[in-house]
């Protein structure tokens, strides 16, 4: 299966490199990598727990990654926001009426928004993209991905941590939120879809001109 897989690829990375694996894991898991939080952590803190990693070490390292990965999404939207309209905007339904609408959320409650995807599967891979079209203040940004990479990560560990050989049993049990997430990401963007093919079809009605 792909779960074990992965888990076999996460584990022997970070058994044989150590903070050097945890770190590159965990920037990867802040981009759009399909690499969960739930499979890494943990099992940093199994081996936190059996004496082979430092615990605030790890955590130190894990929040630094986790704002490194978020960061590069972050710049990669921030100046390629006219590439990456042009090129894929159609695709997601992002036109300029879409992106002034994100960069005004971002305004307004961009801080929250960062803060709370944090701990959700999948958004937080994400995330970090439209913060970076809507040029969200990069303060905010780095402070509120900080507080909320720091707290998620430190509880994944502390769970590994208390579970020690049983750390896999955390990503047993996200896989079901994941699956409501993404469930949950599939209509609302079906949704977000159907408004805005509905609104451009009403731009497009034809008003004849007045002949005189």
């Amino acid at each position: 299966m792909i779960f074990e897989r992965l888990s076999e690829i996460f584990t022997g990375i970070i058994a044989s490199t150590g903070y050097l694996g945890v770190f590159i894991l965990m920037v990867l898991e802040s981009m759009v990598a399909p690499v969960p939080s739930e499979l890494v952590m943990p099992f940093a803190g199994f081996l936190v727990a059996d004496g082979k990693l430092n615990l605030w070490l790890v955590i130190v390292i894990s929040s630094l990654a986790s704002i490194t990965g978020s960061l590069i999404s972050y710049f990669v939207a921030y100046f390629g926001e006219k590439e990456l309209i042009h090129r894929f905007g159609r695709f997601v339904f992002l036109d300029k009426e879409e992106l002034e609408w994100t960069e005004r959320w971002f305004q307004k409650h961009g801080s929250i928004t960062i803060l709370i995807s944090r701990f959700i599967p999948v958004v937080r891979h994400l995330i970090s993209i439209p913060a970076g079209l809507a040029r969200m203040d990069l303060r905010h940004f780095i402070l509120f991905t900080a507080v909320g990479a720091t707290a998620w990560n430190t509880f994944l560990l502390w769970v590994g941590v208390e579970l020690r050989e049983r750390w896999e049993l955390v990503h047993g049990y996200s896989k079901q939120l994941d699956v409501l997430i993404v469930a949950l990401i599939i209509i609302a963007v079906a949704y977000y879809a159907y408004k805005h093919v509905k609104r451009h079809k009403q731009k497009k009605i034809y008003i004849a001109p007045d002949v005189r």
